[in-house]
């Protein structure tokens, strides 16, 4: 994966005078190739588009200057945490669905990397209201 260009300011490297660009210079201005855009694109790492199909029906993308920096943000980041791709949109699914978090922190506090998260008060009266409506229905 090829390095962002640092001797160019940023407002140059994602600069879109002509208006948002096709796939092909988007990942040539990010440092990447067209290929890894599209994984990227399945893994969900990438801003969704609001274009509207064209031609025989197929969406071509194109990309605005925010959607060239945010995709940086995102390959500086798994660069920075030595992470592929795949394991930055697992880490955004884990922030995005609370029983995909919740499974991961049980399964961290079993491997003893995680400590129990503290019960909090709320906590302790729903569970506390669970059992007395549990030992009613017995």
């Amino acid at each position: 994966m090829a390095a962002l260009d640092d001797a160019s300011p940023a407002s140059d490297r994602f600069s879109t005078p002509g208006g948002p660009v096709p796939i092909s210079a988007a990942a040539e201005r990010v440092g990447t190739t067209a290929r890894m855009l599209r994984y990227r694109e399945g893994l969900g790492l990438l801003p969704r588009t609001q274009e509207r199909p064209t031609g025989r029906g197929h969406r071509h993308r194109r990309f605005t200057e925010e959607d060239l920096r945010t995709i940086a943000v995102g390959l500086e980041m798994e660069r920075e945490f030595d992470i592929p791709p795949a394991a930055l949109a697992f880490a955004l699914r884990v922030l995005a669905e609370p029983e995909v978090l919740a499974r991961v922190r049980e399964h961290g506090e079993r491997l003893g990397r995680l400590t129990a998260a503290p019960a909090r008060a709320m906590d302790f009266e729903k569970e506390k209201a669970m059992r007395l409506l549990h030992h009613r229905r017995a």
